[in-house]
């Protein structure tokens, strides 16, 4: 799959970056193109990919310190100038854009629905979404712009794949340690699932091509992905069990967002070195997703990959029945709610403060 990426604030750029050196690593030739686009220069200057600044007569290149009205407002301003950015990298080959974005930060949830909506305006292609959601300790902030930028933003991307900071943070890890392996998390799922279909080394029996995975999605809404990996045999039909093992915890234990197994649609790809590859074994792993998800659209294949280990790949389109979603939803209520009642608070004792009664006193 021919896709462009576009990662809006200081996780979408990074997130974006390690995507972008995930396809390069592993030879796919996926990735025809990235941008990053930020309000806050200094998040820009690490980055390894081309990047865009953006709001600079509004907040002069210090970011939207979290704001994301502020940040949808820079991005409408400066739609032209991104689009005008990406009016070379955007081409005929191109399969699909994807708009990277962390949900809880002021640009890139303020500003991907915006740019999402602009693109679907310009191009006919789908423009689909990588939304990371803040962990569940991250702050009330976060959690009341992610609960915001959600609704907008899978409503104007043809599908939003959602990652949930909490499901890939190891215990024990600092927060900067914890961001940098969700983020070699995300490029080696995602990587992959871009990657299927493309010319690779080998010849697979049933190999998952584009159309698969825009099928997949094509309900819109929100999905999930999951992956899981274990040590392959040489004989195919000792893999049978690896083959499904590998798919119960790609989709149990593995997902993007925990506990979404309810699905409109499913696509499975299991990747390894072909000859090692068991069809019975992707059937039934196959099969075995469709009563899990409880739809019949569930495809299945293969992927050629030169690797010791077996691994499956499960997409999930149409999840938004998940536990965890509204779980998370309901926490980005709360905490709205419980910011209006400080802000009340705050009016009152400001209204106090300025009473004539105290003026004497000043």
């Amino acid at each position: 799959m021919k896709t462009v990426l576009i990662g809006v604030g200081q996780a979408g750029g990074k997130v974006t970056s390690s995507l972008v050196e995930f396809d390069r690593d592993m030879g796919f030739n996926s990735v025809r193109g990235a941008l990053a686009v930020n309000s806050a220069e200094a998040d820009l200057q690490s980055l390894p990919i081309d990047t865009l600044l953006v709001g600079q007569d509004r907040v002069k290149g210090h970011g939207v310190g979290g704001d994301n009205e502020l940040g949808a407002e820079v991005m409408q301003a400066d739609a032209g100038e991104v689009m005008s950015a990406l009016d070379g990298r955007i081409t005929a080959e191109a399969e699909a854009i994807v708009v990277v974005a962390g949900l809880g930060g002021g640009t890139g949830s303020g500003g991907a629905p915006v740019l999402a909506k602009e693109l679907k305006r310009v191009y006919d292609v789908p423009v689909y979404a990588l939304g990371i959601l803040p962990g569940r300790g991250e702050g009330a902030m976060y959690q009341v712009n992610a609960g915001r930028s959600l609704k907008t933003l899978a409503r104007e991307a043809d599908s939003t794949i959602l990652i949930d900071n909490d499901a890939w943070h190891s215990s024990g890890e600092s927060l900067e340690e914890g961001f940098d392996s969700i983020n070699d998390a995300i490029a080696r799922r995602v990587g992959l699932l871009f990657a299927s279909g493309e010319n690779v080394e080998g010849v697979g029996e049933s190999v998952v091509d584009t159309s698969e995975v825009i099928n997949t999605l094509r309900s819109g809404g929100i999905a999930a992905l999951g992956y899981a990996s274990a040590e392959a045999d040489d004989d195919p039909d000792t893999n049978v069990n690896v083959v499904t093992s590998v798919t119960r915890n790609a989709m149990l234990t593995g997902t993007s967002l925990p506990n979404a197994t309810d699905a409109d649609a499913a696509l499975l790809v299991v990747a390894g070195k072909p000859e090692r590859i068991s069809r019975k074994g992707v059937e039934r792993a196959r099969k075995w997703l469709e009563e899990e998800t409880g739809s019949m659209q569930v495809r299945g294949g293969d992927f050629p990959l030169d690797s010791e280990r077996l691994a499956s790949l499960v997409l999930l389109g149409g999840v938004e029945r998940s536990a965890r979603l509204e779980e998370f939803m309901q926490q980005a209520k709360e905490a709205r709610e419980e910011a209006e009642r400080q802000r009340q608070e705050q009016d009152e004792a400001d209204k106090l403060f300025q009473n004539d009664d105290l003026d004497g006193l000043m």
